[in-house]
């Protein structure tokens, strides 16, 4: 039998899209069977009305079309909750248009309060990474009773913001505000403290992840163009895109409020000596108690002892003994450096 590129040609391009119908984000039937497999009317009616709340809080309208495409549910399946939601007048519905009614938006903050204490606890309390905090947070929304939750605040000493800066709603369903503007919109020379990460959408805030940029962080912006957005931090410098920048929120601070010469650990060289100044709001929990039992407390004088081929791990000097770190672990250590 002849090969013939035509025929071959054409089963690839059938397989494509095939595997474009079964598989692409969302609305793929393997993702929309997944999903609908997994849920139930609850987790539906909830994920509507956070869907909806984050858009309002966006000052835009939303038709039913657009918040059905951007939910992981079969279309008929939001459109049969849409239907209850509003029987039940948790949502109003004019033509085209929905829109959450009061009874509906102190239900979706119930939601967004049990998401944000859960990462909350996650990020205290647990080993995971936090690339895992949203998703884990996602399915426990769901699962968590009032009381249950009233609970898990109380442990967490009543937090007021998440890990990533945003505001957790208290039992009333009021938020504190989050003062700042989006990082795009600083200007050159200016100088700002980073205050929020928005950790949607996830291609996004992987990105800043990869980044190593820490909510806490004071920043100063070198450079601003259509292009990209360079801005120094502790030591560093940050290069993003300016939609990448516009998910990272910043409070601007006066010039003379500001000390630069903070640098991360892991910018130390080999033959400098440093003090200890503090650590980032990024390291928490179980790790930041290790690293302080392990003497790296504000004050200590430190210094490069012995590095890997690889520079990472690498063995810094710190109170007579030689402690390990990854590079991860020492970017989260702030220091200033002292002169010899």
């Amino acid at each position: 039998m002849s090969y013939n590129p035509l025929t071959a040609l054409l089963i690839f391009t059938g397989g494509v899209i095939l595997a474009y119908v079964l598989f692409r984000p969302v609305k793929g039937w393997y993702w929309l069977l997944r999903n609908n497999w997994k849920s139930n009317e609850k987790t539906v009616i909830e994920d509507i009305l956070k869907q909806l709340y984050r858009l309002e809080s966006y000052g835009s309208e939303t038709d039913i079309t657009a918040l059905t495409n951007s939910l992981k549910f079969k279309d008929s399946t939001v459109i049969e909750a849409i239907h209850k939601m509003s029987v039940n007048e948790l949502v109003k519905v004019e033509g085209d248009l929905i829109g959450l009614t009061k009874e509906g938006r102190q239900y979706a903050l119930r939601i967004i309060r049990v998401h944000r204490l859960w990462e909350k606890y996650l990020a205290e309390k647990t080993g995971f990474d936090k690339s895992e905090w949203h998703d884990r947070a996602e399915e426990m929304e769901h699962v968590l009773s009032h009381e249950e939750t009233d609970v898990l605040a109380t442990e967490l000493g009543n937090p007021m913001y998440d890990p990533h800066g945003d505001p957790i709603p208290n039992t009333l369903g009021k938020l504190k505000e989050v003062n700042g503007f989006p990082l795009s919109s600083l200007e050159v020379e200016s100088i700002g403290k980073i205050v929020h990460i928005e950790d949607e959408p996830d291609v996004i805030y992987k990105q800043i992840l990869a980044e190593k940029i820490y909510i806490g962080s004071v920043i100063r912006v070198e450079e601003k163009n259509s292009e990209r957005i360079v801005f120094y931090s502790e030591g560093e410098e940050f290069v993003l895109a300016p939609i990448v920048a516009a998910n990272i929120t910043v409070a601007e601070l006066k010039k003379e409020t500001v000390e630069e010469d903070t640098f991360r650990l892991s910018g130390l060289l080999e033959g400098e000596v440093a003090k200890i100044t503090g650590m980032s709001k990024e390291c928490r929990g179980e790790n930041r108690r290790r690293l302080l039992d392990l003497g790296f407390v504000k004050g200590a004088e430190i210094s490069i002892d012995l590095s890997s081929p690889m520079k990472n791990p690498i063995a810094y000097k710190i109170k007579g003994s030689s402690i390990a770190l990854r590079k991860d672990q020492a970017s989260k250590i702030l220091i200033s450096k002292i002169e010899s």
